[in-house]
């Protein structure tokens, strides 16, 4: 369902998105967390749907599916549109709370940020999904390296494991998705290394050699969002903050 800006959702056949005005209790502290609660809940839908993009994506890669892939650049038309739903109802949201000086707490203040933030990681994700689709043809009937769908299927993993720890704002669910990340980084450098090799012995054709760099590139961004997604659970849920220093991740530390 594609959410409305104020969190209700309309039949997906309604393409017109109405502004409502600003909540007539909005200094009702309680209004605030119902409305946060429906930002939220718009939120996690939205991450499933571009979770089953990305899934549909790499389905239409492996299996020469081009209808998939099709349908993923159109979904992306849905994706796009929420994405600035869901932002417009944190602006009027934080717009209220400082029009009307209401008693939000820091918890809340977090989630709304949080929710603004992963909001636009998601749709990022989406990009790199269709993306991932447009290339499908490029590769062609070419062989794809072993590595390749072992990587592609952990990414896939990790999209449901981001939504899931935001879901429940379970950090340590979001520790496991910081800590995959060179995990997915030594995938990519595999799949390079027998694409580089696969060209070399004259076994690939270079437009889809580029294409499979192309694609083990964006499946490693998705990883870089689905990193900063967790990264903010562990904010919304604590208040502290991690850091990415060196390659690694730093232990999560409340601000001063």
């Amino acid at each position: 369902m594609v959410p409305t800006g104020d969190g209700s959702s309309p039949s997906r056949e309604d393409e017109s998105v109405s502004e409502p005005a600003s909540d007539p209790a909005a200094s009702d502290p309680a209004t605030f967390v119902r409305r946060i609660d429906r930002l939220r809940a718009d939120l996690l839908e939205q991450g499933r749907r571009v979770g089953a993009m990305l899934e549909q994506s790499v389905e239409a890669l492996f299996e020469r599916d081009d209808e998939k892939g099709r349908r993923v650049v159109e979904a992306d038309e849905v994706i796009d549109r929420v994405d600035v739903e869901v932002e417009r109802a944190a602006v009027r949201l934080l717009r209220d709370v400082a029009q009307t000086v209401a008693a939000v707490d820091d918890d809340q203040l977090r989630m709304v940020l949080t929710i603004v933030k992963i909001n636009n990681e998601l749709e990022r994700i989406a990009d790199a999904a269709v993306e991932i689709a447009q290339m499908r043809r490029e590769v062609g009937d070419s062989d794809l390296p072993g590595a390749f769908r072992v990587m592609a299927n952990s990414v896939i993993g990790l999209v449901r494991d981001t939504n899931r720890c935001f879901e429940a704002l379970d950090t340590a669910l979001a520790r496991r998705v910081l800590s995959s990340d060179e995990t997915i980084d030594e995938f990519e450098r595999m799949i390079l290394r027998d694409t580089q090799r696969a060209l070399a012995a004259g076994e690939i054709e270079v437009d889809a050699a580029f294409a499979l760099h192309a694609i083990a590139a964006r499946l490693e961004i998705i990883d870089d969002h689905c990193s900063n997604i967790a990264e903010q659970v562990i904010y919304v849920a604590t208040g502290a903050i991690v850091r990415h220093q060196d390659g690694q991740w730093s232990e999560p530390r409340v601000p001063d």
